[in-house]
């Protein structure tokens, strides 16, 4: 029951922001982290939802095993940066929209904590722990209020943090993942864990 209160409160506080921030959307700034599964879909209902501003990071190209669920993207555009053709995909919804594409990992240097503050809210749409820590940390530092999406496997979450607020993204425990299995929607072109070059090496000699 507190589980199901817990999840229940943190989608109300994620529409109640998202409500608020829709009244003025045109002066907003968001930035969203990863343009995968969750990334496109994400991306489509912000521009069609009046949100004029915003910046995409994500440090992945475009694999065939992509095109059955990100339809920002097509065949054309394997190998292709992921933030750079999910930026010009929204941008043919909306002409007017400012949207900036980083091809690169989050967690580099030049996203410190000056850039997070020159936003109103950030969106994660990872599947990875590493990056969602990372952001849960830099929001935390610079006072931002975030709204993480993510998966682990076939598991979806969804946590709003907000400073003094909310608990973090690391506050809450993670259950240790003992699957034997990963579904490839997780491995990446771009590793940043030993086990997405192990599984990757497993499909290519398969």
């Amino acid at each position: 029951m507190l589980k199901k209160i817990i999840e229940y409160h943190h989608h109300k506080l994620a529409c109640d922001l998202i409500i608020k921030l829709m009244e003025s959307a045109a002066g907003v700034k968001l930035l969203v982290v990863g343009a995968g599964g969750i990334g496109c879909e994400l991306l489509k209902t912000l521009v069609v939802s009046g949100f004029e501003y915003i910046e995409i990071i994500d440090l992945d190209t475009i694999e065939v095993s992509n095109l059955n669920r990100q339809f920002l993207f097509n065949k054309s555009h394997v190998g292709m940066s992921k933030a750079k053709v999910a930026s010009d995909s929204i941008l043919k919804m909306n002409p007017n929209a400012s949207i900036i594409a980083h091809h690169c990992d989050i967690q580099s240097d030049k996203f410190d904590i000056d850039f997070f503050k020159s936003f109103n809210l950030v969106l994660n749409a990872l599947d990875n722990r590493a990056a969602r820590s990372h952001v849960n940390k830099m929001c935390i530092l610079s006072d931002v209020v975030l709204i993480d999406g993510g998966t682990a496997g076939f598991l979806g979450q969804l946590h709003v943090i907000k400073k003094s607020i909310t608990a973090c993204y690391d506050c809450e425990p993670k259950t240790d993942n003992k699957t034997k299995t990963y579904p490839i929607c997780t491995i990446r072109n771009t590793p940043s864990e030993m086990i997405h070059c192990v599984v990757w090496s497993k499909y290519l000699f398969e």
